[in-house]
């Protein structure tokens, strides 16, 4: 399948991101699923407006409660006017908006048999324990997927019973794993040796099923029905009997098949008694205990233990204890702390629950993923002051009548002013950025005096993002991210102080982000996809002493990494989200894989459709192209797309087809002459193994569909680029195929083809000079003709930048059918035109569900640097993969050395800090600075340094040094000459010591200047 229209129900258009974490048939199958969210308090609207902006049939949202002044700190879809409504009464009209291909219906009634029997799934977020075991008891008996969700204060609970018979039909969003066979045995069972295309392991897990592909010999494996496999070792697995197979001789590849799961799930009555968790640990289970004693208080009191109450939480221990006969393994001390913030209610635990429970609702009504088996408890309890810090008291947690009020009941009215006087910077609007303003907006951060947030993003919004970002809407597609996110927030909390700015972060922008600006700030927030922006905004950090909050997500899978100065390690790029680059070669000459060749196609489209007219255009426009160095590639592609300058369709026509030729034909019968099929890299060691798949050139054939594909794309894009207005014509372009004759094979003779990356690197780059000279004068001449003839104009071309979300410019039409060609080549499985838009746009499958999860484990990050912790082991970083599902928290590493200099060692965040006046209260000389930093520091300079200019050295001629010595620091660094400058508050300089060592790295010097 293709395209939209194709699809039918799916708009692709918005969900395009999403398609590619659940992909279409899950997608389809959301579309047929009705859900009903009882609860609208911050945890109900947070799975609502996930599922809603996922695409299932329709949501009913329900709460027979009116809104409470509590509810304002997590429910962002209320404000202040709304105190007394009804909540999904009052949530219904701001949750359709998210999705106009969802209806959203309020009810307030009680939930009965007959009305739960609408609906495919039931999630409960806010209800007592006896209504919980009442609507559960009625969905198990009628097969209604049923999820249970609840925060309290810094405690979370999930539970999922999706009935006895559900069937799972994708485990994980991983792509299949594949190896390659280096060797078979028969036997009973038979024995595979196989490896990865790195050389490692072959990755796969005992009790996979798997299938094979391009075995010579054993041939009756090739295309048989999945085989259960049992792993023996990282290189070796068991397959069954291969007895009385043929004898394996070469080649082959081992596939994982993803085979449909059968899974059966207790209701909550029975599951209570007894819970299934593969994660209840101690901790799990004493907060397990005190959910159902925290019901029973309630039962008991008509009320949450107060806040910071002590005779409510030992009436809550009591209860909890009365749950279990085993006392030993239950931890009082989490009890009386569950008791003592049960009542609150914060942002940041509902965004990461909700992100959890809507997944686990999309699993139910798709069955994409392996759902929780059965329940998850989560706590962060760690947010709270550090021991000997801060004394919380019933008083300082007591309600205000504020809309902060759920969230000062767990940290105190002190911390609440604290968190208005925060001054942030979030860099980036996207999904995550969204889902971070929201949550700073419903905490309160930089909603009171002195405080700010700052948003910037250069980006405007497109319809893709309106499934993934909630604060965008249709009508705000063409606006900039950054002022319609700001403006979103101050409509959910108008206290909220946030400027919007439309400025990318990087060196060009360090005019409007330099020293005031990160001098002024708290702390900054990432929420960026390029790691070399998020790599920069790090350094940044580190210069000015600032914690950072990095998060990220790629499908179901994100992390959130917290840097704190002085205290961890500085942002690292996630492994599990980093791309490793293909070797040139494999790209080149040995694909092995449809990444291959799709990475090879979109190299393709740029060089012929981008690179040359640019260079085309330069050539004709700029008199000193020639005169500047160029490749004999570069030149010789300007002669060739002047000579090649099409007339006609049918020119065009001609053009691909050679084209075609030349890459799926000549080409393979070149590398097949250098490395024949029977060719060894040693003795009995076949050249054509493992990833090696040994190539067969293709033959043309205007009724193969792929072919014709083909031509059709390239010809297209040939006429664009050359400025050409021709009919695409199908039916022309295939009988001029018919009638042309193509130009025979002819072998290149020697021409070296290069295995591996180190031979890539060493083939020769010796040019011709006088070939090179020749094809200048050839050029220089042409252009002159050109100039003179008054045709310049007419052969500029159209440089076609790629561009992957117009599917009507047959851009991706192109890669996929050049990819798949290749793919024919090499015997690999070719890709359909999603995978191969998804890999060629290097599109990041996202999810509202991740993104709303990594935002609320920011956000409890973000908690304890407003505290002001000092205790590594109370930071978490995380991971988390919500398809598996999977999240670990851990400690974040120290800080390593970074500089050295004799005996001593320094981490990345430490300075040798001056002050830039001295006694007389006068800016330091540059020796003036020398001798402090010999005298202070011990630091005998030889060299110093202010970026890659150097402002001192001593081998420079006496009268240079001593007057380069006497000059004013903000002399040494000045701007252009007779230019507008302003200097920095902040000058940072490198040294070069005389005693030091070549391993001796010296930290930066930081020398705070009197201007500014």
């Amino acid at each position: 399948m293709r395209r939209s229209e194709s699809l039918g129900e799916i708009d692709e258009g918005l969900y395009s991101r999403q398609l590619y974490v659940l992909g279409h048939e899950a997608m389809r199958r959301l579309a047929k699923t009705a859900v009903l969210v009882s609860g609208m308090k911050g945890l109900g609207v947070e799975i609502a407006k996930n599922i809603i902006l996922a695409g299932v049939k329709s949501i009913t949202v329900h709460d027979p409660g009116n809104v409470q002044w509590s509810d304002l700190s997590s429910q962002f879809f209320l404000s202040e006017s709304d105190v007394g409504r009804n909540r999904a009464v009052a949530s219904q009209q701001r949750l359709a908006e998210l999705n106009s291909y969802v209806p959203v219906t309020a009810y307030t009634r009680e939930l009965s048999e007959s009305f739960l029997a609408a609906f495919q799934v039931v999630v409960l977020s806010n209800s007592p324990l006896e209504e919980q075991l009442r609507i559960s008891d009625i969905c198990h008996a009628c097969s209604i997927r049923f999820v249970l969700a609840d925060t309290k204060g810094l405690a979370g609970q999930l539970f999922c019973d999706f009935g006895e018979n559900f069937v799972v039909d994708e485990l994980s969003e991983a792509e299949p794993v594949c190896a390659y066979v280096q060797q078979i045995s028969q036997g009973t069972p038979g024995v595979v040796t196989c490896r990865d295309g790195q050389g490692h392991g072959h990755g796969f897990a005992d009790g996979d099923f798997v299938t094979f592909s391009n075995l010579e010999g054993m041939s009756q494996l090739n295309g048989c029905k999945p085989h259960a496999i049992h792993v023996l070792d990282e290189f070796t697995l068991e397959i069954g009997d291969t007895s009385s197979f043929a004898p394996y001789q070469r080649g082959g590849v081992i596939t994982q098949v993803k085979v449909p799961q059968l899974h059966s799930y207790e209701p909550l009555r029975a599951s209570l008694a007894k819970p299934k968790s593969k994660a209840m640990d101690d901790r799990g289970h004493s907060l397990h205990l005190a959910f159902q004693a925290l019901h029973t208080f309630a039962a008991e009191m008509g009320r949450l233990p107060r806040p910071r109450a002590q005779v409510d939480a030992e009436r809550l221990l009591e209860l909890a204890r009365g749950l279990t006969a085993h006392q030993e393994l239950l931890d009082e001390g989490l009890v009386r702390m569950f008791a003592h913030v049960s009542a609150g209610e914060l942002s940041p635990m509902a965004a990461f629950l909700g992100g959890l429970a809507a997944q686990e609702v999309l699993k139910a009504a798709s069955g994409k993923f392996l759902p929780l088996a059965q329940w998850f408890y989560f706590d962060a309890l760690e947010c709270l002051p550090e021991q000997g810090t801060t004394l919380l008291t019933e008083e300082s947690c007591a309600p205000r009548g504020s809309r902060y009020d759920g969230q000062i009941a767990v940290f105190g009215a002190d911390f609440q002013e604290r968190l208005g006087r925060q001054k942030y910077f979030v860099v980036g609007a996207g999904a995550i950025g969204c889902e971070l303003l929201k949550n700073f907006a419903m905490i309160g951060l930089a909603a009171g005096e002195g405080g700010s947030v700052t948003v910037t993003d250069m980006d405007t919004i497109e319809r893709s993002n309106l499934s993934r970002q909630l604060l965008f809407r249709p009508r705000d597609v063409g606006k900039l991210k950054s002022e319609t996110a700001a403006a979103a927030v101050r409509r959910m909390n108008p206290t909220t102080r946030v400027t919007a700015q439309p400025h990318h972060v990087g060196p060009d922008t360090e005019t409007f982000y330099g020293d005031d600006f990160f001098m002024a700030l708290d702390g900054v927030a990432n929420a960026l996809d390029s790691m070399q922006a998020r790599a920069y905004v790090d350094g940044r950090c580190i210069r000015y002493l600032k914690p950072l909050l990095d998060s990220g997500t790629e499908g179901t899978k994100g992390h959130v990494q917290v840097v704190v100065p002085h205290l961890t390690q500085p942002f690292g790029s996630p492994p599990d989200l980093t791309e490793s680059a293909v070797p040139l070669c494999t790209l080149r000459h040995f694909p092995s894989a449809i990444e291959h060749t799709l990475q090879w196609a979109r190299d393709e489209f740029d060089g012929l459709f981008k690179v040359p007219a640019e260079n085309v255009n330069k050539f004709l426009e700029d008199p000193a192209f020639l005169e500047v160095q160029r490749t004999m590639q570069d030149l010789e592609g300007v002669r060739s797309s002047l000579q090649e300058k099409p007339r006609s369709w049918q020119d065009c026509v001609s053009w691909a087809r050679q084209r075609w030729e030349s890459l799926y034909h000549h080409t393979i019968l070149n590398l097949l002459h250098a490395f024949p099929p029977g060719h060894e890299t040693s003795p009995g060691v076949p050249f054509w193994a493992g990833p090696k798949r040994c190539p067969q050139p293709l033959e043309f054939d205007c009724d193969n569909s792929t072919h014709m594909d083909y031509i059709m794309a390239a010809a297209s894009l040939f006429a664009q680029t050359h400025r050409l207005q021709v009919p695409r014509d199908r039916a022309a372009a295939r009988e001029t195929l018919r009638a042309m004759a193509v130009p025979p094979f002819q072998r290149e003779v020697g021409v070296r083809i290069p295995v591996t990356e180190e031979e890539m690197e060493e083939v020769p780059g010796c040019v011709d000079e006088e070939q090179l000279a020749a094809l200048r004068q050839e050029l220089a001449e042409r252009r002159r003709a050109l100039l003179e003839g008054g045709c310049s104009s007419t052969h500029l071309m159209e440089p076609i930048h790629f561009e992957k979300d117009d599917d009507s410019n047959g851009h991706v039409d192109f890669i996929m059918a050049a990819s798949n060609l290749r793919a024919a080549n090499y015997g690999i499985a070719p890709a359909d035109w999603h995978k191969s838009k998804r890999v060629a746009g290097r599109i990041v499958p996202a999810i509202a569900t991740t993104t709303a999860a990594v935002a609320g484990l920011a956000c409890l990050e973000l908690y304890k640097l407003v505290w002001g912790h000092r205790d590594l082991g109370s930071y978490c970083n995380s991971f988390l993969q919500l398809a598996e599902p999977l999240l670990a928290r851990f400690r974040p590493l120290s800080p390593p050395a970074t500089y050295k200099y004799g005996q001593e060692t320094w981490s990345c965040w430490h300075r040798v800090e001056v002050p830039g006046i001295g006694a007389h209260r006068e800016e330091l000389s540059l020796q003036e600075l020398l001798d402090q930093l010999q005298g202070v520091h011990g630091l005998p300079v030889r060299t110093v340094l202010c970026g890659v200019t150097i402002l001192y050295a001593s081998f420079w001629a006496k009268q240079k040094r001593e007057a380069q010595l006497a000059r004013r620091l903000t002399q040494l660094v000045g701007g252009p000459s007779g230019a507008a400058w302003p200097p920095p508050r902040i000058l940072v300089l490198d040294l070069v010591c005389e005693d030091q060592q070549d391993d001796d790295v010296l930290p930066p010097v930081h020398v705070r200047l009197p201007c500014g």
